[in-house]
């Protein structure tokens, strides 16, 4: 099995356009939470979203083209192009076939869906744009990512919920360390702070309703919390076979070593009580790695803000690290972003392998009264200065569908 660095990353996220912008807001516990402006909330129980305030298209793509792309696919190439640049790699007629894309997403084009299907019943059918279906097919952004870069290895857009960014990772991973490319543009994107989605995720009572204090209303592992922050935006990393990478004198951000998937077979929508299926999803990824717990630092946890889903995260933990639980830094940077349903995992991904490089955890903040159920060390309110030589990044989806990937300093 070849090993595999991350070389480059690119990120879009309601705490700015751009790594550096959005890399910053994070360690200085900033929230990019505020009331909706996409559309008239008046009628809505809930008023709040993590959107994204300063991204424009113009700046990364042709204009002509954007109108007919729906946001998660712009905001996917748009990283994508970032991540590119920032790591140096230069996809031409040599390299193309053995360069990947792999994204994730869970709803794709929910709110062109909304409007044509708006047009449809009070203009009828011819009234549909014939760009309607790629606009909201899932699998474009991977799609679009490809043509615009020129990458022509395997081509891959997965949807799992809110853990298909991390499982694109990991299998951009496999990918590269079996031999089918040597080199993937891979991450998560998802745009849906539409009208049917909150609406829909507020009738099964899983959104905060905290309007009246927006920017503490995400708030993972505390006993105050009453829901998550749906959120958009996209996290995207290149990933390369180490010998490739050293060809090209590339910078290394981290390794990627283990990545881990499995299924509750519970519900469509809670986790088992005892987490079983999130800590069956740990263990193979510690196991893929070759790591004891002991040697993971810091875990970017999946962290939603729900009752449940961080009681039971919390109960996983516990299970697969057992006494080095309470010795890890664990944080939810959802606290910041909101949750970016299949985005979450691309852009988390992209801050294990930043917090690796640079020595800084991300806080959880508005953990300000500790669930007693939850009694880890979270990295409360406050960025931590920290080496961390192992890291490890959870997601987990509606399904019962979870991933993992472990990263870890590289060392040559």
């Amino acid at each position: 099995m070849r090993r595999v660095v991350v070389t480059g990353a690119g990120l879009v996220t309601p705490l700015g356009t751009g790594l550096e912008k959005s890399w910053r807001n994070l360690c200085e516990g900033r929230s990019g939470v505020g009331l909706i402006t996409r559309f008239d909330t008046s009628n809505y129980d809930v008023k709040i979203a993590a959107e994204v305030k300063d991204f424009k298209s113009e700046e990364f793509l042709d204009q002509k083209l954007a109108r007919h792309l729906e946001l998660f696919v712009q905001y996917a190439m748009a990283a994508a192009g970032m991540a590119l640049q920032h790591s140096g790699l230069v996809i031409s007629a040599q390299n193309a076939t053995r360069v990947a894309v792999v994204t994730g997403n869970g709803i794709g084009g929910l709110p062109t869906i909304e409007k044509y299907h708006q047009v449809c019943m009070e203009r009828g059918p011819r009234r549909i744009t014939p760009f309607f279906i790629p606009m909201v097919i899932s699998n474009m952004s991977a799609g679009q990512v490809s043509i615009l870069y020129g990458a022509k290895g395997p081509n891959l857009s997965v949807t799992t919920a809110c853990a298909a960014g991390t499982h694109a990772v990991g299998e951009a991973f496999r990918l590269i360390s079996r031999g089918n490319c040597d080199a993937a543009i891979t991450g998560g994107s998802e745009s849906t702070v539409c009208p049917l989605a909150v609406g829909g995720f507020n009738s099964m009572k899983a959104l905060s309703k905290r309007n009246d204090a927006p920017q503490e209303a995400s708030r993972p592992f505390d006993r105050d919390r009453d829901g998550f922050i749906i959120a958009e935006g996209a996290g995207m990393l290149i990933l390369e076979e180490l010998e490739h990478a050293w060809a090209r004198n590339a910078e290394i951000m981290a390794e990627v070593v283990g990545y881990g998937l499995s299924g509750d077979a519970y519900h469509m929508a809670a986790p088992p009580e005892d987490g079983d299926g999130a800590a069956r999803c740990m263990q193979m990824a510690l196991d893929d790695a070759g790591l004891e717990p002991a040697a993971i630092d810091y875990i970017n946890a999946h962290g939603t803000s729900t009752p449940l889903n961080d009681v039971c995260e919390t109960r996983a933990i516990k299970t697969v690290f057992k006494d080095h639980a309470r010795k890890l830094a664990i944080s939810s940077t959802k606290s910041m972003t909101g949750h970016m349903l299949g985005g979450a995992g691309g852009i988390e991904a992209v801050f294990t392998a930043l917090t690796i490089q640079r020595g800084i955890i991300p806080p959880t903040i508005n953990l300000v009264n500790p669930d007693p159920e939850c009694d880890l060390d979270y990295v409360p309110n406050v960025a931590r200065e920290v080496q961390v030589q192992a890291a490890m990044s959870n997601s987990f989806g509606f399904g019962g569908t979870n991933a993992v990937l472990v990263m870890k300093r590289f060392t040559g």
